[in-house]
């Protein structure tokens, strides 16, 4: 069910939150660091005592230490967990995120659009330190099936031109088969990820990996090979969910230096490179 009369605007309650080194350290293991575990930049990821973050530690931040599958019902919205899956993402730092540290954020719901048999929810985000610092803005959207037709407007409809030329940078990202169970433990315990009846209620064969896994990989994976593994020096990184991706599958990255943008398109080579995500798009400091 979507008011959007109730849920156009509306403020979340406040969150106030907190996490550690070992926080970070957790989501960048899921993410699949470590894997070059010799190497000095991959280590700065784990580092015991001043690890790097990666700025989309910003989307698990928040969630991070919840125990129970999350609930899509917000003013004017209520709506069943199996329908959703996330739509795009975005996460733009306004200060450095530190290692360990306290914030609070605040949510509102900026848009709905009707997409017909779909509805898209927009969220923004913005998380502030305890002396009023913001730390980042992230702006994300939700898909909900079966919950368009309620007379809305259809929104934008946009898509990033990749380069006509080959990529400057092609890179595998495998998945492990147990990466969406280890995901879990930064804060999302939908089942869609993790209970094979409830994705099959879904309409998936198997549990699939977390939107934000996916995210999360690849923007580590364009920081390593077009930035030197240097974390800090993101501004901003933003993704559409373009498909599934199965724990196990090796994700394909083909990057292109767009001027100083660094543009990604990621496709799943186990399955004739269907797309994973689309208007990937990295700036830099």
């Amino acid at each position: 069910m979507i008011d959007p009369s109730v849920a156009l605007g509306a403020e979340l309650p406040q969150q106030h939150f907190g996490w550690t080194t070992s926080d970070v350290q957790t989501y960048h293991l899921a993410l699949g660091a470590g894997r070059r575990h010799l190497s000095a930049d991959e280590l700065r990821y784990l580092d015991d005592a001043d690890p790097q973050v990666l700025p989309t530690f910003a989307t698990v931040a928040p969630t991070f230490h919840a125990t129970e599958a999350p609930r899509v019902h917000f003013p004017g919205i209520d709506i069943d967990l199996a329908k959703v899956v996330h739509g795009t993402q975005e996460v733009t730092v306004l200060g450095p995120i530190p290692d360990a540290g306290q914030a609070r954020s605040t949510t509102r719901i900026a848009d709905v659009w009707d997409k017909g048999k779909a509805a898209v929810i927009l969220q923004e985000t913005t998380a502030t330190a305890p002396d009023g610092t913001d730390l980042w803005r992230a702006t994300s959207s939700i898909f909900a099936r079966g919950e368009g037709g309620f007379g809305g407007e259809r929104g934008p409809s946009t898509s990033v031109v990749l380069p006509s030329r080959d990529p400057d940078v092609v890179v595998d990202v495998p998945t492990m088969p147990q990466q969406a169970l280890l995901y879990r433990m930064c804060g999302d315990r939908n089942p869609l990820h993790s209970d094979p009846h409830f994705a099959l209620a879904a309409g998936f064969p198997a549990p699939i990996l977390h939107g934000l896994c996916t995210y999360g990989m690849v923007c580590k994976a364009v920081v390593d090979s077009v930035l030197a593994g240097d974390a800090a020096a993101v501004h901003s990184f933003a993704a559409k969910f373009a498909g599934v991706v199965y724990p196990g599958e090796t994700l394909t990255c083909r990057i292109w230096d767009d001027d100083g943008r660094y543009l990604a398109a990621v496709t799943v080579r186990d399955r004739d490179h269907a797309p994973a995500l689309t208007d990937v798009v990295l700036l830099t400091q």
